[in-house]
């Protein structure tokens, strides 16, 4: 599973930001990684230095083998919290997208 990780440079300046997030949607989603082909992470300080409460956005994108793209956003005040509220809305998606899938089966 390849992961594509974006961000716009307000979100750069932390200390290892893609390197965190990008483990942590990995451990959240490793149980659909042999399902899945890539994994696109967007974040993004949507006030940039203007500062407020929940200004942070992380949108994942899940490219599953043959099927459509699902994708999951959350809103939070740091990038991290808002990477796994994302993630933990992706693995819902996920559990219904294949669920179904292996029902047809």
């Amino acid at each position: 599973m390849h992961v594509q990780f974006n961000s716009d440079s307000s979100v750069m300046g932390t200390e290892n930001v893609a390197e965190r997030i990008e483990t942590r949607v990995r451990e959240k989603l490793s149980r659909f990684e042999d399902r899945l082909t890539r994994l696109e992470i967007h974040v993004q300080d949507e006030n940039a230095k203007r500062g407020g409460a929940d200004d942070k956005n992380c949108t994942i994108e899940a490219r599953p083998s043959g099927g459509a793209p699902l994708s999951a956003s959350a809103r939070a005040g740091d990038v991290d919290a808002a990477a796994a509220q994302a993630a933990d809305k992706l693995v819902s998606l996920l559990d219904t997208h294949f669920g179904k899938a292996d029902r047809r089966r």
